[in-house]
């Protein structure tokens, strides 16, 4: 993804399975938010959302660890106070800082998780040139297709996509840690997602199973039917078009279609499904067409993330299985 004022760094935790990204916005940016999964944990959401008193943020961070990863915050803050970066406030500047977590604890050390200093490392790599992609930063521990349980799951990811349209640029990045399975809406066909059995290389369909579950009249078996909270995908729309707070929400609204379009089942309550969106440029730019360019950067994204992502602790990429 490569927006003007936007510059991203990525820390890694392979041993862990977990890792942050940090996307910098230092000359701000204003921030809208969408929330549509059930299981979400943010910190400091209220400043994408309209009413707030401050008008632009100065970064946000996504992170694996569940809500521990939440006090990784805290390093992104420190970063930016020792470059002057921050909101006025009685001769002080108070960094403005939003993020959001997702659940990799089940993978690789439960006990290693993004704190302060992983979140200080991930700022001191970022770069306005393209980022790393795959099993990276917040999606080093990702994974897709947990209904059945972790060990019949594949692995998610970062994946990110740039749109340009004269002027204009959308750029996006998503963290796919999904519960369900990741369809290319294309071709309607299953990308990554829950397989037949440990170490089975044919995908189940989870829609397909629930569906029968349910005309059966039974209730859906295995381990993820009952569990939730253990999933998420993270996704962020950047442009250089000037937006108003309230228009970044909408975009962010807007969004989520790139979800829906991709994830089976997307926004569930066993996911902290959300999108934000940053507007760092003054280009004036027709609605309807940024949402069309926003939703597309975002598909791609999702979709270039279970593609290029490589296997770790056991859960396999498509790679891995051979189908690339």
């Amino acid at each position: 993804m490569q927006i003007p004022g936007i510059r991203i760094g990525h820390a890694t935790d392979v041993k862990g399975a977990t890792g942050i990204t940090v996307l910098l916005c230092e000359g701000g940016a204003v921030c809208g938010l969408d929330v549509r999964g059930g299981g979400s944990s943010l910190r400091n959401p209220t400043v994408a959302l309209p009413g707030h008193r401050v008008e632009k943020v100065h970064a946000v961070f996504f992170a694996g660890g569940s809500s521990y990863g939440l006090d990784a915050g805290g390093g992104v803050m420190r970063y930016l106070e020792r470059r002057g970066i921050g909101f006025p406030v009685r001769g002080l500047k108070v960094p403005i800082v939003t993020g959001a977590i997702l659940f990799d604890l089940g993978v690789g050390n439960s006990r290693r998780r993004p704190d302060e200093a992983m979140a200080f490392r991930a700022c001191t790599t970022a770069r306005a040139a393209s980022a790393a992609e795959g099993s990276v930063g917040a999606g080093t521990g990702a994974s897709v297709g947990k209904y059945f349980g972790i060990r019949r799951a594949m692995k998610g990811g970062v994946g990110t996509a740039t749109l340009r349209c004269g002027s204009l640029r959308v750029g996006a990045l998503a963290v796919v840690n999904a519960f369900g399975d990741v369809r290319d809406p294309a071709t309607g066909g299953l990308l990554a997602g829950a397989r037949n059995s440990d170490g089975g290389s044919r995908l189940v369909g989870i829609e397909a199973h629930l569906r029968r579950a349910a005309s059966n009249r039974r209730r859906p078996r295995g381990p993820g039917g009952s569990r939730g909270g253990d999933s998420t995908t993270l996704g962020l729309v950047a442009t250089n078009a000037a937006l108003t707070r309230e228009q970044a929400c909408r975009l962010a609204a807007a969004s989520q279609v790139a979800l829906a379009r991709c994830l089976s089942p997307a926004h569930t309550a066993n996911d902290g499904d959300l999108v934000y969106t940053l507007s760092t440029g003054k280009l004036q730019a027709d609605t309807l067409e940024l949402e069309a360019l926003a939703v597309e950067a975002l598909t791609r994204s999702i979709l270039r993330a279970v593609s290029i992502a490589k296997g770790l602790a056991g859960i396999p990429g498509r790679r891995d299985l051979g189908w690339d």
